[in-house]
């Protein structure tokens, strides 16, 4: 392709400008319409599916819902899991309106799980605090965002542009602050101008930094088309970035570089162990600490490590399954069949990612206030470029509402644009079309990130650092030299140049923080204590005047929240310049350097001589095979227009299943008047693949839709289906939209199938109706009579005597939960007794529920019982006793027993029995 002319350049204008239209940007992009600003979206890829949660999501890890979880411990919990490295106000900022955005999110259909009453489901999953909201049909929040970007109010205000990438962010000469950018079109090659009023940066972690141990360029832990665009636009425009030294690195699969889910197996029964099954995680919360005992742990004798599900039984392992492998990662459950492992029999190993920067899920990232403003005015950063530590998800959408809030009050810059600015952008972009022969960006970018590895991944030195330096200022020439054909290839390429920015950033915030913090996120050798003295401050970095990067070493401002073991002073800044260097350049003095040798030519491919892989990498998008009908291209091209029910309507009555199962799709993506009653009829359908689309999407917009008449009556002749998917659609949605009644779910605990009868066991505790729940008890199937002692205990006014049958079911896992179920239902008299009697029985789940239900009993008959427990041969059940016990804690004999169990063999045995003390 030629190089276009800077003159020739497309110039945008808006007020508010967001680059990254992933979960922050999406979000800042709404909020600022909202408040009546003219947004400019730009997304390198597409909107409809770019970002990190492109494949949706399991859950969410960081919900304060009122009555679970108060603001001020989550605060002090991240405080803590950051080592007091921490801006309590930002983190405030996320556990005071994360929940407002939950319900936010859940107005635009997103949806939350929630029991049979219609509270937040929230699960306690580290041993403080109750945090994670699972979101088990998470699938399909991107989708659900897109929809708010094209309602029509929303498009009289949102300008999208896709396949269009920053480069820099523009300032002003003035007085510095953001007027726009510089871009081009990812498929044309165009060049792109924008001004704007204010620029929000919202386009990710660095999730390509490191090299996969596979050595896949793509095959990243993060979305690998996060390669630090935002790290690098902010760096540039002279904002400071802060704790780039605090690396993010994660638990992963063992050969798919995908996440373990923890989150997700936890609240099942899952638990991390080492190849003997030992749980041995001391630390309470996910973090740099956590992973130094998980690396430890790995490196010794009792790796490898594992996810333990295969004790499990089967209902929890199918219900994994199928949240598992539908979200985040679809191609898992492909992956595990590929090696013929399966849950049931086969744990799953574990192992550690490569290093990347995110602020979202450690600290690393563009110095942000809690309005999300950068040091730079009108710059905005927000979701996981901004620093705000462990923000996840739904601190990344807060974060985007305040950076578009904040943002919408400016309007669109009407100065020249800075032509030296543009002019350097423009070479950035183009130059490798100059050199089309020159080294492929595969070939360059993998030896650059193989540098990471290397010398920057801990544990880290001075000297390796500096290797690193070096090794970066040298690539900064072979980048230059990176050849290119088409608009394709100059997207990577100029990728590889922002990846070479943040490994220098990286490497060099590692070699001035001369101590070790946050665990194996930043262990330092050669400074292997931690140093609150000195270093109880950020790390914040900057482009000087000159060029260079220097640093400044920023005290903690004093805590909102108290927090243990940490007293920040606040006080001035220590500004500490650029940093220095570890001299390595030989293996000890030398008396006389040898002569000089005559100058060889360069090899070609670079100074150093070609090297990486064989050839390059090979990374091609799934295809998209060709419709089978018109009809489908059609309605794709309908659904952007936000059509009306009587537009959907002919395809809905298509004689085309598939053609009827789009039509379901855009019913479910645009959502018009109407939308329920027409789904719930498609229920219908003669074709299974309509009925699974209607199914789907009833589940996904049960939030949103309005339970009337018309839709009540659709679901419940939905009931006579045969297809059960679609009876258990039909019970969820009846359920919770408040559209039943107890006759109407009792009728369904005779249908033939299993899980439609335990979605009528949870309809039936929406309505509190335990004479049909007790009727249940004698279902034939096991896990519909779990599912009923579970209900039994989730009624408003829960009682044991209900439980009676289940107590003495011959099957373990009923009587488990039977037992269990007394810790809410009461454990009075005789069934204390049967309680204690159970702490003897076979099966350890029986022991573990009675360990539970003992937790409700009077302490002199649970008490002496619980102590003996503590000495049971499996932990689970160890943890039942010692959770239990601290419900008496108030009692010596309860405390002097928890004492016994701090040198407990098990992690979480001696970490909750610890907090008696507490």
């Amino acid at each position: 392709m030629d190089i276009p002319a800077i003159g020739d350049a497309e110039e945008l204008s808006c007020d508010v400008l967001v680059i990254g239209g992933g979960t922050a940007g999406t979000m800042a992009a709404l909020t600022a319409a909202e408040r009546g600003a003219r947004v400019l979206l730009l997304e390198k890829a597409h909107v409809r599916h770019s970002g990190a949660l492109a494949m949706g999501m399991d859950g969410v890890n960081n919900a304060v819902v009122p009555g679970r979880a108060e603001p001020d411990d989550y605060v002090a919990e991240i405080t803590r899991a950051n080592d007091g490295i921490v801006d309590q106000s930002t983190v405030r900022q996320t556990a005071t309106r994360g929940f407002a955005m939950v319900q936010r999110l859940e107005s635009y259909g997103v949806k939350f799980e929630k029991d049979e009453h219609g509270e937040y489901a929230v699960r306690q999953v580290h041993r403080s605090g109750s945090y994670v909201l699972p979101m088990p049909e998470g699938k399909d929040v991107k989708k659900v965002l897109y929809r708010q970007l094209r309602r029509r109010e929303m498009r009289e205000r949102i300008r999208i542009e896709n396949r269009v990438m920053p480069v820099r962010v523009l300032t002003s000469p003035e007085d510095g602050r953001a007027i726009g950018a510089a871009a081009f079109n990812t498929r044309t090659g165009a060049f792109v101008t924008v001004r704007a009023g204010a620029v929000v940066l919202a386009t990710g972690p660095c999730g390509r930094l490191g090299l996969p141990a596979s050595g896949y360029l793509y095959g990243t832990y993060e979305n690998p088309t996060n390669a630090g665009d935002g790290y690098a636009m902010a760096y540039h425009a002279g904002a400071a970035l802060t704790g780039i030294e605090c690396f993010q690195i994660n638990p992963l699969i063992k050969d798919y570089n995908g996440p373990a889910c923890a989150y997700v197996a936890n609240p099942f029964g899952g638990y991390q162990v080492n190849r003997h099954g030992e749980r041995f995680v001391d630390s309470d919360y996910w973090s740099g600490q956590m992973m130094a005992e998980f690396a430890a742990e790995l490196a010794s004798d009792r790796g490898p490590v594992y996810l333990k599900l295969s004790h499990l039984p089967e209902e929890s392992v199918a219900s994994l399954e199928s949240i598992l492998h539908t979200t985040e990662r679809p191609t898992r459950g492909t992956f595990h069949t590929g090696r013929g492992h399966d849950y049931r029999t086969h744990d799953i190993e574990m192992h550690i990612s490569e290093i990347g920067l995110c602020g979202g899920h450690s600290a690393s990232g563009v110095r942000v206030d809690d309005h999300a403003r950068t040091t730079v005015p009108r710059l905005y950063a927000a979701g996981d470029l901004a620093s705000v530590p462990h923000n996840y998800m739904i601190g990344a959408f807060v974060f985007g509402d305040l950076a578009g809030g904040d943002a919408a009050r400016y309007t669109a810059y009407e100065g020249a644009l800075p032509a030296d600015q543009l002019a350097a952008a423009h070479e950035l972009i183009y130059r490798p079309l100059r050199n089309p022969e020159g080294p492929p960006q595969p070939q360059v970018e993998y030896k650059l990130r193989r540098f990471v590895n290397d010398y920057v991944a801990p544990p880290k030195t001075g000297a390796k650092l500096s290797l690193a330096v070096a090794a970066f200022d040298r690539m900064t020439g072979e980048i230059a030299e990176m050849g290119a054909r088409t608009a394709h290839e100059l997207m990577r390429c100029a990728e590889v140049s922002f990846i070479r920015d943040c490994a220098e950033m990286a490497a060099r915030s590692s070699l001035a923080r001369t101590e070790s913090r946050w665990g194996l996120y930043h262990e330092r050798l050669d400074h292997p204590e931690r140093d609150d003295t000195g270093w109880l401050h950020h790390l914040d970095l900057r482009k000087s005047a000159s060029g260079a990067m220097e640093f400044t070493a920023r005290p903690v401002e004093p805590y909102l929240v108290p927090v243990d073991g940490f007293a920040p002073a606040g006080g001035p800044a220590r500004h500490l310049g650029e940093v220095e260097l570890v001299p390595v350049a030989t293996a000890g003095p030398r008396e006389a350097a040898p002569a000089a040798r005559a100058q060889a030519s360069p090899a070609p491919g670079g100074a150093d001589g070609p090297d990486g892989p064989d050839g390059p990498d090979a990374v091609s998008a799934p295809a998209h095979g060709s419709a089978s009908s018109p009809r489908i291209l059609e309605l794709l091209a309908l659904a952007e227009e936000s059509p009306d029910l009587a537009a959907l309507a002919p395809y809905l009555a298509d004689p085309d299943p598939a053609v009827r199962a789009a039509a379901v799709a855009a019913l479910g993506e645009t959502v018009p008047a109407g939308a329920g009653p027409a789904l719930a009829a498609r229920l219908a359908d003669a074709a299974p693949v309509v009925r699974a689309a209607a199914a789907a999407a009833l589940r996904e917009l049960v939030e949103v839709l309005p339970g009337g008449p018309e839709l009540g009556a659709g679901l419940r002749a939905a009931l006579a289906v045969p297809d059960p998917a679609v009876r258990s659609a039909a019970l969820e949605a009846l359920r919770a939209l408040r559209l039943g009644d107890a006759e109407l779910y009792a009728a369904s605990l005779a249908d033939a199938d299993p899980e439609v009868r335990i979605h009528a066991v949870r309809a039936l505790v929406s309505v509190d109706a335990v004479p049909e729940l007790a009727a249940a008890a004698a279902d034939p199937a096991r896990e519909v009579r779990v599912a009923v002692a579970k209900a039994l205990a989730s009624v408003h006014a829960p009682a044991p005597a209900p439980l009676d049958p289940l107590l003495a079911d011959a099957d373990p896992l009923v009587r488990g939960a039977a037992l269990g179920a007394l810790a809410s239902a009461g454990c009075p008299g005789g069934y204390a007794r049967t309680a204690v009697a159970a702490l003897a029985d076979a099966a350890w789940q029986v022991r573990a529920g009675a360990a539970a239900g003992l937790s409700a009993a009077a302490p002199d008959a649970a008490v002496p019982a619980l102590a003996k427990a503590l000495a049971d041969a499996n932990a689970d059940v160890r943890k039942a006793a010692v959770l239990a016990l601290l419900a008496h804690r108030d009692t010596p004999e309860a405390r002097a027993a928890l004492a016994t169990a701090v040198s407990d063999p098990d992690a979480d045995v001696r970490a909750y029995a610890g907090r008696a003390a507490v």
